[in-house]
């Protein structure tokens, strides 16, 4: 074959799925039609988990320094300094443009684990995660082609043949990352069942004359909703008029100008237009993420209305998820039915951000039922517990896989311990293969899992506080496999082989 993998789309959940098949050696070609990265303006920040999977893979640094670029753009007096970054942001998101000030949050709450250094990365755009993440492509070796399209396909029970243009590259797989509408999923014939589109939305970086007459942040009107800032010139509408006539047609100052003088009641004349889209509330998802093989992640497995951020964050959860998975099947080591877990681990957080998104639609509509229902969630979120459990959804840190295990910590995403010699648990996950925690030194757990050493580190290290976990085993993902907090290692060997097959 001329590859192990073909991925079709060049964004963050394409370029991240081909990093972590390469770090596990597997052959891998992207393909992006696009012959730029895409500068239109989309997500503004990430949650915890998207900031955990790139501080554990050696990309903290690159996403601090963007951070410190970004907030000193954000919209202040002339003459200001910008502002410090905050150990966390000043809002813990918000619920159809209901914001909730992190103040009113209750971060000693159990599900807001430690995510050490991850913690401090939040302000990031989705332009700057694919920069970064291109950047740690080349370093690996990724082979990307860009302004390649891909056309056609033919698979059989061994490979997948892809027609990119005029040529034809044989492979094993083929995973559709290209967006809300995938042509590789409609080739391969997936179900994308769902809820049809009622709101026209527009999200733009403009110039324009009249911005004193707008309030900064989010805004309900008579007519719809709209958001002005953080940075100079950023807007977003949205009209509750049915879906755009026309998603391809391109974006004018006129439209943007009628769409936000509509929503606000102020005489704004846009002047320029840096960067448009137009969005919509289509709300599907695909039945099953893998169909033999070809599979799908990111928007190409779920599309939603882009409220609460939670697109590129899904999408880099599906990534992390499939990529180890995918290359053990494909290194022949994966235990039987290894590759459907994706699906089965996956859709369902993906089900629940559909549903998230569309409560989010239905306080947000301009009628008196919907704005009845809009104050009694703004008092909601006003108090501590409503402000707690929203911070906590956003977050991300409720997720969770179900193992079948009774351990409050299996299935989870482990948190980001600090050792005796001075690394933290994500020091540790940088090559992406599964590791093994010794936290007491135990003979008899290094020679249970010793016949894994290919496929698993063994770290024998103390926790620097007393009281953590005597072990704990994670998959490639970090997710929690296996831990006990004693002596007792049932249940071990049983983990191993689930996640990492028999042993060589």
């Amino acid at each position: 074959m001329d590859y192990d993998v073909v991925v079709a789309g060049a964004g963050p959940v394409g370029l991240m799925l081909a990093c972590e098949l390469r770090l596990a050696g597997v052959n891998v070609l992207v393909v992006e039609r696009l012959t730029e990265p895409d500068l239109t303006i989309k997500a503004g920040s990430i949650n915890v988990p998207t900031a955990e999977a790139l501080y554990r893979r050696g990309l903290l640094p690159a996403l601090q320094e963007q951070q410190k670029r970004l907030l000193e753009q954000f919209a202040r007096p002339a003459g200001a300094p910008a502002p410090e970054m905050p150990k966390r942001p000043p809002i813990a998101g918000h619920f159809g443009g209901i914001l909730v000030g992190a103040d009113k949050v209750d971060f000693a709450d159990p599900e807001f684990r430690d995510a050490g250094p991850a913690s401090t990365i939040f302000l990031v755009n989705q332009q700057t995660i694919e920069q970064v993440l291109a950047e740690r492509a080349e370093e690996l070796g990724v082979e990307v082609r860009r302004g390649v399209e891909l056309t056609s396909y033919t698979a059989s029970d061994n490979d997948v043949r892809v027609l990119l243009g005029s040529e034809e590259v044989s492979a094993g797989w083929l995973v559709g990352c290209d967006g809300g509408r995938s042509v590789v999923r409609k080739l391969a014939g997936f179900d994308f069942v769902g809820t049809d589109p009622e709101i026209t939305g527009h999200q733009a970086m403009v110039e324009l004359e009249g911005a004193e007459q707008l309030a900064l942040g989010w805004n309900s009107t008579d007519t719809g909703i709209y958001a002005y800032g953080p940075f100079p010139g950023r807007i977003l509408t949205v009209e509750f008029d049915g879906p755009p006539i026309d998603r391809d047609a391109p974006i004018t100052a006129a439209e943007l100008e009628t769409s936000l003088r509509n929503v606000t009641g102020a005489e704004v004349t846009i002047t320029k237009v840096i960067t448009a889209t137009r969005f919509t509330d289509n709300a599907r998802q695909a039945t099953t993420y893998r169909l033999g093989r070809v599979l799908l992640a990111g928007d190409a497995a779920h599309v939603h209305s882009p409220f609460g951020g939670q697109g590129l964050n899904l999408g880099i959860g599906d990534a992390m998820n499939l990529g180890w998975k995918l290359a053990a099947t494909i290194q022949g080591w994966a235990p039987d039915g290894l590759l459907d877990t994706y699906t089965t681990e996956r859709h369902p957080i993906g089900e629940w951000v559909l549903d998230w998104t569309r409560a989010q639609i239905t306080i947000m509509r301009p009628d008196r039922h919907a704005r009845a229902l809009r104050r009694v969630m703004d008092d909601l979120l006003r108090t501590a517990d409503g402000s707690t459990f929203l911070s906590k959804n956003l977050s991300g840190g409720w997720q969770r896989y179900d193992f079948g295990s009774d351990n409050d910590l299996v299935g989870t995403s482990a948190p980001d311990l600090e050792f005796a010699d001075g690394t933290r648990l994500g020091d540790h996950l940088r090559d992406g293969k599964a590791v093994l925690f010794n936290l007491t030194d135990s003979p008899q757990l290094r020679d249970l899992a010793a016949p894994w050493s290919d496929r698993l580190h063994i770290v024998d290290t103390k926790p620097a506080t007393p009281g953590a976990a005597a072990a704990l085993l994670l998959r490639p993902d970090s997710h929690i496999a296996w831990s006990t907090d004693n002596e007792n290692l049932d249940g071990l060997t049983p983990a191993l082989e689930t996640w990492l097959g028999q042993p060589a």
